[in-house]
């Protein structure tokens, strides 16, 4: 037996009674034990045609999920179990259920908007959690964007009706529908007064009004088309919260009026750049400089002389140069690793040593993890795992 559906023709009614018509223990992925209720009847939406379910209780037990069943039933799942034959009280999240309302018929407006001004379809759309997003058959400039969002919040603040009505497949047929139903049989038609006619199981607000108002936060590129992201009535007023915040800090770090922060924070950019190159630059300089010493510090057996330590506080870039510069000294076989863990290591080699310098840094990483590679004559890779002294250890082993 279907489950009658009391959203279809109310979705403002958020507290209703109803029989229990089945209830039985569900499988959980979380914690506890839930159950599956059937009622013979519900205001409690499923999740459908992408819009996301309702929470809220069922005399006392809370309803977890809601789903609609291939063959007219809607299941409650919630984590107590209600006695069958029972008369039960259900009360929707009325805050979950509203701001949905608002997304839902918020994608009608604009679906209508850019098919109506662009002749640029709605193939699909998602309701998120905390934004929203239509996909369009192509793709789409900024000015068609603005232009579409203009016009839907044209329609919300002029507060057209949005009616429901219940019409046969052939029916629908002889209506300028902006989409072909996706099924036949009755059909369930949401009709903003003048603007959008659509096939629809969704709930909605009673006037546009009640979106509130429409901002697209941005969009992409997607499938050959574009995905753009919406959000309507209180996701507006959350999302500009955040935004505020996040300038104000902003302008004040950088004390700028609101209209510089982006340059100011391109400046920003544009020295940090460069104060890194001059950084590497030097630190270059520094490690060649400090290659001699190293040199010192290494262990001669034969014509070899191995050099292998830790170095602190020098990026790949300056370790490589520390390396290679040591293996300048006729006979040196060099083996370097950062100080900070997982490790950075670099192999530099002289002709005369006698070592493979890529083979060497390959024994390194099968131990200790990693990757890399190079030369013969230098090699350098990272993410070894490996302490420091284990590091050295096992490296002073293969150069001997």
């Amino acid at each position: 037996m279907s489950t009658e559906r009391l959203y279809y023709t109310d979705a403002y009614l958020t507290a209703f009674d109803a029989r229990v018509v089945r209830c039985t223990p569900r499988s959980s992925s979380g914690a506890g034990e839930v159950f599956a209720v059937e009622l013979d009847r519900t205001a409690f939406y499923p999740t459908s045609g992408g819009q996301p379910f309702d929470v809220g209780t069922l005399t006392g037990a809370f309803v977890l999920d809601v789903v609609d069943e291939d063959d007219g039933r809607i299941t409650h799942v919630t984590d107590t179990p209600l006695a069958e034959g029972a008369v039960v009280h259900g009360v929707v999240d009325w805050r979950r259920r509203f701001e949905h309302m608002q997304q839902h018929t918020g994608q009608h407006v604009l679906s209508a908007a850019f098919d109506r001004l662009l002749s640029n379809r709605t193939e699909s759309f998602h309701l998120g959690a905390e934004s929203s997003s239509i996909d369009l058959a192509r793709d789409v400039t900024a000015s068609e964007v603005g232009a579409a969002v203009d016009e839907a919040n044209r329609i919300i603040w002029e507060d057209h009706p949005v009616q429901v009505r219940f019409v046969t497949a052939d029916e629908a047929a002889r209506l300028p529908l902006r989409k072909e139903p996706a099924r036949g049989g009755t059909l369930r038609l949401i009709d903003i007064d003048g603007f959008d006619l659509s096939a629809c199981g969704g709930t909605h607000v009673a006037r546009t009004g009640g979106i509130g108002i429409i901002t697209v936060p941005g969009w992409e590129k997607f499938r050959g088309g574009s995905r753009v992201q919406f959000l309507c009535g209180v996701r507006v007023r959350r999302r500009y919260d955040v935004w505020r915040d996040a300038f104000a800090a902003t302008q004040k770090f950088l004390s700028v009026a609101p209209e510089e922060l982006a340059p100011a924070i391109e400046r920003l950019q544009s020295e940090s750049k460069s104060l890194q190159r001059t950084l590497r630059a030097l630190q270059e300089k520094l490690a060649v400089h400090e290659a001699t010493a190293l040199v010192a510090r290494g262990t001669r057996s034969g014509d070899r002389l191995a050099v292998v330590e830790a170095v602190p506080d020098l990026d790949a870039s300056a370790l490589k140069a520390m390396a290679a510069a040591a293996a300048a000294t006729p006979g040196a076989a060099v083996v370097l690793f950062s100080a900070s863990s997982p490790a950075l290591a670099v192999v530099a080699c002289h002709p005369g040593a006698g070592v493979d310098a890529n083979a060497t840094l390959k024994a390194l990483t099968a131990k200790f993890g990693g990757k890399g590679g190079g030369k013969p004559d230098l090699a350098q890779g990272g993410g070894l795992t490996g302490s420091s002294n284990e590091l050295i250890s096992a490296a002073r082993l293969l150069l001997a």
